[in-house]
């Protein structure tokens, strides 16, 4: 008897096993299934090419082109150039844009030797050392956030006070990597929580097509520049706000993620060319055609859309020349 029972036993145990492998197969080949699914290989569709590369080193002023740049989290880089990482700002550590002070797109920032240069029309250039670690930290406020800058001196100080003939004096300040940045969704919840910029209004790219800056300037007494609307990366080679579309693309190695349109503002009526702010076009222009879905007013309000703003999903190279690829899955 005693030997029948273990035999039921062993036989029920055995039955046990069968049925709790069973279901793990079943679980793994539903997982896999899901993973395949979940993974579907992705597409890469050929949308255009690079065809201009800009790094804004100091917040609204003069672009820099170049030929090819690093593409990094905080931005486009060149060399000791970065993009808007020396901001101008008062003895308080209030911000100064070309809203407030239009001839500073006039005005160029450059790096030589381990010294940073400035220049603007009718002054003599100024140098100064990029690394100054014994001068003061600035706390500074960039749209309401908090945010600091190594203060860059005061010949920089007088230099910037005596082009803008203020009566108040103006300092320089340069964003160091150790620095707390600023949190991209606390400006716009659109960004992913762990995205940061430096002195940048929301996102770390800004990117822009040749026919977007074209259709405009068609509607136009006067053609504008891409120059105008400050972007990062120029595309060629598509159509007119293509580049609205495009979700995320691979340019080289480099991966970026569309997070939203680029809305825009009176900055836009500020000619690179003259510093001079008119206040109305091309930024009337662009409400009569570009502004969003009434869905979206509540992101957008009555700004009208025009480039788009991009996070970095992977780091790499850009050149002028890279074949820009939509990814789809």
């Amino acid at each position: 008897m005693e030997l029948k029972n273990l035999a039921v036993s062993a036989l029920t145990e055995h039955r046990k096993a069968a049925v709790l492998l069973g279901g793990a197969a079943a679980a793994l080949l539903g997982l896999g299934l899901g993973y395949k699914y979940l993974r579907r290989p992705e597409k890469a569709l050929r949308v255009g090419v690079v065809s201009q590369l800009l790094v804004h080193p100091l917040k609204s002023g003069k672009a820099v082109h170049v030929a090819l740049a690093e593409c990094q989290k905080f931005g486009l880089k060149f060399g000791e150039l970065q993009d808007r990482h020396w901001l101008v700002v008062t003895e308080e550590g209030r911000m100064i844009t070309g809203r407030q002070q239009p001839r500073l797109v006039l005005v160029s920032l450059s790096c030589q030797g381990g010294q940073v240069c400035l220049n603007g029309p009718n002054m003599e250039e100024v140098k100064f050392p990029f690394e100054q670690p014994q001068n003061r930290v600035i706390n500074c406020r960039v749209f309401s956030l908090d945010i600091q800058g190594r203060d860059c001196g005061d010949e920089a100080s007088r230099w910037l006070t005596s082009y803008f003939g203020t009566d108040k004096p103006l300092r320089l300040v340069h964003f160091e990597h150790q620095m707390k940045a600023r949190k991209s969704s606390e400006i716009e919840p659109l960004f992913p929580k762990h995205e940061e910029v430096a002195y940048s209004d929301l996102g770390p790219v800004m990117l822009l097509s040749e026919a977007s800056v074209k259709d405009l300037s068609s509607k136009l007494d006067k053609p504008v520049t891409v120059e105008r609307f400050r972007p990062n990366i120029v595309i060629s080679d598509c159509k007119a706000f293509d580049e609205d579309s495009w979700e995320e693309i691979q340019i080289g190695s480099v991966r970026l993620q569309r997070v939203m349109s680029c809305g825009r503002c009176i900055f836009t009526t500020v000619d690179p060319e003259t510093g001079v702010i008119s206040r109305k076009e091309p930024l009337d222009t662009l409400k009569s055609y570009r502004l969003c879905d009434p869905s979206e007013k509540h992101i957008y309000k009555a700004d009208p859309l025009f480039g788009q703003v991009h996070t970095v999903k992977k780091t790499g190279v850009l050149q002028v020349g890279d074949v820009v690829y939509k990814i789809t899955r």
